[in-house]
């Protein structure tokens, strides 16, 4: 994918990790990037602040905005790297079911 190995990273903590879900809070500074990743799992995103998203992927590039507390689920497969494409920190909770 186009830059993303130049970007900083974006800070992964696992919150929770069982035999049903593992719980992950992702807090990005402006430009941070997770780096180009395959979900193995499908997941559920809680945004915890306004999400500024780049989203590069075989596609390209494109933008999208969620706002805080607007959930959104995807299945496993999806192939990308997340960008945080404003000038604020941004952060999102990730629950992905096992």
């Amino acid at each position: 994918m186009p830059g993303f190995s130049a970007r900083p990273p974006a800070l992964p903590t696992i919150l929770l990790d069982d035999a049903v879900v593992r719980v992950t809070r992702w807090d990005f500074e402006p430009g941070a990037a997770t780096g180009h990743h395959v979900h193995g799992l499908g997941y559920v995103v809680v945004p915890m602040t306004d999400c500024h998203f780049l989203i590069e992927d075989a596609a390209g590039e494109r933008r999208v905005t969620s706002r805080a507390g607007e959930v959104y689920r995807r299945e496993a497969g999806v192939e990308h790297n997340v960008v945080n494409g404003g000038d604020a920190p941004m952060s999102f909770i990730e629950i992905e079911y096992k």
